[in-house]
């Protein structure tokens, strides 16, 4: 299946992603990034912190929203050429993360679209922020 193209896409699309963060997402994200913080992996360490137990990397988070923009909005075929994020609050292992992406601004000159991203957790609190540039697929 290819992506939305830019003649396709309009502000106000939106798509959305829900996953638990598990301990083994955890591990793997530690394995593949080599961001190996004790808050992450050791629970002894974490119950140390002010967070009082592990939790997830913020970029594990953060990388939802890859989900989101490569597989639906746009989908296949997109070029994420940057992202920023504000992270507000701490994911913690177990927690259910909807990441949501919705397009605000379409540039067909450039072949640009700006998204709103932001993560909510089963509690309905907000733990990301932040907005994406990517190039969609060619038409």
């Amino acid at each position: 299946m290819k992506g939305r193209n830019i003649t396709q896409l309009q502000a106000g699309d939106r798509a959305e992603f829900t996953k638990a963060v598990t301990a083994h997402d955890v591990l793997l994200f530690a394995g593949v990034s080599g961001d190996h913080n004790p808050v992450h992996l050791d629970e002894a360490y974490a119950q140390t912190t002010m967070f009082k137990t592990r939790i997830a990397h913020g970029m594990l988070v953060g990388s939802l929203f890859s989900t989101v923009l490569g597989t639906q909005l746009p989908g296949e075929g997109t070029i994420y050429l940057g992202q920023e994020l504000k992270f507000l609050r701490p994911v913690y292992l177990d927690d259910v993360i909807t990441a949501v992406v919705t397009v605000s601004e379409v540039m067909p000159e450039k072949n640009r679209v700006r998204c709103e991203t932001s993560a909510v957790n089963q509690h309905g609190e907000t733990v990301v922020t932040g907005f994406a540039l990517v190039m969609p697929p060619k038409a």
